[in-house]
């Protein structure tokens, strides 16, 4: 039988940090993603926090094995749209639900928002996670360009 899989909030609305130790918890499968986090990834994140950015992560038997950092953002093509920054599933649980569970709450959340769109940008190196996006019935609308200035 497939453990429970429980989503909580690690932010509130504002931004605010609620779990502190689910923060810390979360660093692991985050440096899945995002290996080049600096080191104090607390005061990283703090940061994006105090941005608009909002973190929600999954866990299993307590532990953390999926993290989602996201945000609303307003625009003039989509109005007003849930963009996921990251997220990630723990190497370990991939394909087992866990990140599927995870998406839901995340559109769920952006419906209770009042958001027309679920967004998020995915490497174009990373096959397996585009073919679960297709699979939750996303699409590509666009490509997405940019410049490095640093």
């Amino acid at each position: 039988m497939q453990a429970e899989i429980g989503i909580v909030a690690v932010t509130d609305d504002a931004g605010r940090l609620l779990e502190p130790d689910l923060l810390r918890a979360a660093e692991a499968v985050h440096r899945q993603l995002r290996a080049a986090l600096p080191e104090d990834y607390v005061a990283r994140l703090s940061e994006i926090f105090a941005a608009g950015g909002r973190l929600v992560v999954a866990q299993r038997h307590g532990a953390v094995v999926a993290v989602a950092l996201w945000r609303v953002v307003e625009n003039t093509y989509e109005g007003r749209r849930l963009y996921v920054d990251d997220l990630v599933c723990d190497e370990s649980c991939r394909s087992a639900g866990v990140g599927g569970r995870l998406l839901a709450w995340l559109e769920s959340r952006a419906r209770d928002l009042g958001c027309g769109v679920l967004a998020l940008d995915s490497g174009v190196q990373r096959a397996r996670a585009h073919a679960f996006y297709f699979r939750e019935g996303m699409s590509i609308p666009s490509f997405s360009f940019r410049k490095v200035l640093k």
